[in-house]
């Protein structure tokens, strides 16, 4: 690391489209499949209560009772079940070439975390699939504290978490907003895009050696 780069003791990883890689699409139409409902009118029912879905003042049955509702279709358990399983499926594609580089960053002796926006249906079902989630050292996951990126008490709790300062701590989302919001409560921050620009970026930014970490 440059002698001009801040002191980095920790990453902070989003996870979707960060760990993991864009939507899949055969996802989407499995969940449009269950309410025979077209693109436009599905897109607009799913992401009206994300937010809320996210955020936790929904949970999962609620949030697609919401969803069924506002489509005008019933929700059978049947369908629960099909709706849960396809939205997890959709969002955790692995982005295997981030989740490697988080396991190396851990083996040189860096703390790593995670810092999400997540319903609990989600968590769970990240949970059961990917057993490298529990090697991370925190674990933020937005519906359990009511809260959401880009609010600075999410942005605090996970550096409380790994037990840092928000300045030693490097966090990487795709959302731009989600990247100012880290930078205003201390943080360094880096969005993510796609993997060649996110290296470009690493470089610049006097954090190239952090790519391939060696044991402190």
């Amino acid at each position: 690391m440059s002698s001009t780069a801040p002191t980095i003791n920790a990453v902070l990883f989003d996870f979707g489209m960060v760990l993991t890689t864009p939507p899949d699409p055969t996802s989407w139409e499995r969940l449009k499949a269950v309410f025979s409902a077209d693109e436009a009118s599905f897109h607009k029912a799913y992401w009206k209560h994300r937010d809320d879905y996210d955020r936790g003042t929904l949970k999962s049955q609620s949030y697609w009772r919401e969803v069924a509702n506002d489509l005008h279709k019933p929700l059978e358990p049947e369908a629960l079940r099909e709706l849960i399983a396809a939205d997890i499926t959709l969002w955790t594609q692995p982005n295997q070439v981030m989740i490697d580089w988080a396991a190396n960053l851990q083996r040189a002796g860096m703390k790593i975390g995670i810092l999400s926006n997540m319903p609990d249906a989600m968590e769970v079902g990240i949970r059961d699939t990917f057993a490298w989630v529990e090697d991370f050292d925190h674990l933020t996951w937005s519906h359990r504290l009511l809260l959401a990126k880009p609010e600075a008490a999410i942005y605090r709790h996970a550096a409380e978490g790994l037990a840092l300062p928000p300045a030693e701590i490097l966090f990487i989302d795709d959302r731009e907003e989600n990247i100012e919001a880290a930078v205003a409560v201390g943080m360094q921050a880096i969005q993510y895009t796609n993997h060649d620009t996110f290296v470009q970026e690493m470089n610049e930014r006097g954090f190239g050696l952090l790519l391939s970490p060696v044991a402190r």
